[in-house]
């Protein structure tokens, strides 16, 4: 399956409110990250094994890609197109030297 075809057909499962489609799929998003990070924290706590936690998180990274892929469509963009434009920033910061750092334009 391609980024597309994912995003097509997760699309077909998309119902929330579309006056504020991408708004409701941000905050989701943010949401459903948070998720990942709670279920790490507990297996650093102790509370499950890498097993459970890989499991966890697969589902959980779903769930992250499903909100992606919804605001790429609330904003009128392919997951391809989002792939590719990430990866062509990456390349760029790692020819000029500046993969590690912060901020959006380095």
């Amino acid at each position: 399956m391609n980024l597309n075809e994912y995003q097509d057909r997760a699309h077909a499962t998309a119902i929330y409110p579309t006056e504020h489609g991408l708004n409701y799929c941000l905050l989701k998003l943010a949401g459903e990250a948070g998720e990942c990070a709670e279920a790490y924290g507990k297996y650093l706590r102790g509370d499950y094994d890498l097993d459970t936690l890989r499991k966890k998180l697969q589902k959980e990274l779903g769930d992250v890609l499903w909100y992606v892929s919804q605001a790429g469509i609330e904003i009128s963009t392919s997951l391809d197109t989002i792939a590719k434009l990430n990866l062509e920033k990456l390349a760029d910061r790692k020819d000029r030297g500046v993969l590690q750092g912060s901020g959006d334009n380095r």
